[in-house]
């Protein structure tokens, strides 16, 4: 069926005329793939220009016509996401056809303007730049538990965050970066010094929340005006640091990069992360059904949705239960891929109120089909590691500024301290 789609689409797309690297074909790169496929960027290689480009397209023909990229895994029939990259059918039809003519280069002055990236920063010159206190060195094999870097902010003040990007050092061993915010009297790693990473497993923590991450996939933090990230006077970052070695010893300095708020947000942006510890996956299993749920005690705004499993996570899938027993599917991911830890972010954000029930559901192949899974003889519960498994429903919500995430959700179904 696949093979019989491809051949449709391809004879759609020979059917146009001319079809030119500059004229056509750049725009949409442009407008599509240059956010990742640039140096410094996740992507492995660079398509700023045909010299980058023209070894890669009948890759990028296949690539498009099967939809694996871009990449988005969020099923059309339930939710609209502003962010979702996915190629039109005449944007697809043009790629297909540009490589079937040979992937002709055309006149350079019809291409339009290059797009003007800032040089190391997607989120713009950040107010200030913290940085790990010391570089980690990642050996060329092993298990490194998490790391987790005390950095005082020196804030003398509240301060509110508008935008926040991570910028890892050394992004091919570096799997995730949470910097959480740990607020002046927190007992939470209090006999860590600052500046010396502390290795941990599996914590159980409560901070008082998140600034910034960093997965494959997940796009640096923008919010609107009016919305903001409270990192109170005399809070610390605690960043944590997932390191998985690939057979090079490498050294990381991960920075993060903060642009605060011009002037006092009137919504507070925090997370809600539905979650599952308690779980234990049988071996060889093939559809293996896990279940999440927080119940809301106050109203607030969802803006965005990121599901979080290992290797051996399938599908997952968000829902809401209103007060009176209305439902709805917020986001179904029916093939749920780890290597790309993706943020859905709702083009209309929903107002829920108090008494709504987010129930997640997820399912997870554990069988010798997956060809991701690192064994499907053993029976898999919840770890950090990705050879171990995790079920987490990030979300993005904001409240009413003058209001207190710790009074979103139980205390119990709070914000686990890891997880990506």
């Amino acid at each position: 069926m696949q093979k019989l789609l491809i051949s449709l689409l391809a004879a759609t797309a020979a059917s146009a005329g001319t079809v030119t690297f500059h004229k056509d074909v750049l725009p949409i790169l442009q407008n599509r793939c240059q956010g990742c496929h640039r140096p410094g960027e996740v992507a492995p290689m660079s398509f700023l220009t045909y010299k980058d480009v023209r070894p890669w397209a009948k890759a990028m023909r296949e690539a498009v016509l099967i939809r694996k990229m871009p990449p988005w895994f969020a099923d059309p029939s339930h939710g609209k996401f502003v962010n979702d990259p996915s190629l039109s059918k005449p944007e697809i039809d043009t790629l297909v056809a540009w490589s079937d003519q040979g992937a002709p280069e055309g006149d350079p002055k019809q291409a339009p303007p290059p797009v003007p990236f800032v040089a190391g920063w997607n989120i713009g010159q950040p107010d200030m730049v913290f940085e790990l206190p010391m570089e980690f060195s990642i050996p060329a094999s092993g298990t490194i538990d998490y790391q987790h870097f005390v950095i005082p902010t020196g804030f003398k003040e509240d301060k509110w965050v508008q935008f926040a990007e991570v910028r890892p050092g050394a992004r091919s061993v570096v799997h995730h970066v949470i910097a959480y915010i740990r607020e002046p009297g927190s007992k939470w790693l209090r006999e860590a010094k600052p500046g010396v990473p502390v290795p941990l497993r599996d914590a159980e923590a409560l901070p008082a929340g998140i600034v910034a991450g960093f997965a494959p996939g997940l796009p640096p933090t923008v919010l609107a005006e009016n919305q903001g990230i409270l990192v109170k006077a005399g809070s610390d970052l605690v960043v944590q640091m997932h390191y998985t070695t690939n057979g090079k010893a490498a050294k990381d300095r991960t920075r993060i990069g903060l642009i605060f708020n011009r002037r006092a947000p009137s919504e507070r942006m925090t997370n809600v992360a539905p979650h599952n510890r308690k779980f234990t996956i049988p071996a060889g299993a093939d559809n293996y059904r896990v279940d999440s749920s927080v119940t809301l005690q106050s109203p607030s705004t969802l803006l965005a949705m990121m599901p979080h499993m290992h290797f051996r996570g399938k599908s997952f899938e968000y829902r809401v239960i209103y007060p009176g027993g209305k439902s709805e599917v917020l986001l179904r991911i029916p093939n749920y891929d780890f290597n790309w830890q993706l943020f859905y972010a709702l083009e209309k954000p929903l107002a829920l109120p108090a008494g709504a029930r987010i129930e997640c559901t997820a399912y997870y192949d554990n069988s010798a089909n997956n060809k991701y899974n690192p064994d499907p003889k053993v029976a898999v519960r919840w770890g950090d590691q990705t050879w171990e498994e995790m079920m987490i429903g990030w979300m993005y919500v904001t409240l009413d500024a003058k209001g207190a995430p710790s009074g979103l959700v139980k205390e119990k179904e709070a914000v686990p301290a890891s997880g990506l």
